[in-house]
């Protein structure tokens, strides 16, 4: 009798155990998922926001220089800041090519490329429009997101 409780006790044991085991078990993969999700929502939210003050900090800095402008480089829609520094021109043009925003600093006239451009952030699409001295941008993230951005040109002269 003595050894059938004793194999009874050890099998509750055992079976206590495994469903201890299990529930942890189980709990560690719901934090994972949750962590999961956070770190996901997260991304796309430092991409969205990154890219918003990029684009506002740039047309900032474009509204103090000599012109700012809407192009087409390499059939993307591209926002051309133009400045001197000692006498001679330069373009910086910032748009997005194959999944990435793009930065390419140039001097005018050259001939470029838009794979030329330094990769930046991963963006879905960028375009520009200009009417006046209103600047609008339309942001669509990787996920589909669209933000648009508007800006009121003050300071800068508006190329044509």
């Amino acid at each position: 009798m003595k050894q059938t409780e004793s194999k009874i006790t050890g099998l509750l044991t055992l079976v206590l155990l495994t469903v201890f085991a299990l529930c942890i078990l189980v709990v560690l993969l719901m934090g994972a998922r949750g962590y999961e999700a956070l770190v996901h929502r997260d991304g796309q939210t430092y991409a969205r926001r990154t890219a918003a003050q990029y684009l506002a900090t740039r047309v900032r800095q474009g509204d103090t220089l000599e012109g700012m402008a809407v192009a087409d480089f390499g059939g993307h829609s591209t926002l051309v800041l133009r400045q001197e520094i000692e006498g001679d021109t330069y373009l910086t043009r910032i748009y997005c090519h194959e999944g990435f925003l793009r930065e390419l600093f140039t001097a005018e006239g050259g001939s470029f490329s838009p794979e030329d451009g330094e990769k930046l952030l991963e963006l879905g699409e960028l375009s520009f429009a200009m009417q006046e001295d209103l600047l609008t941008a339309c942001v669509t993230m990787t996920d589909g997101q669209v933000q648009t951005l508007c800006w009121h040109l003050r300071a800068g002269e508006v190329l044509p």
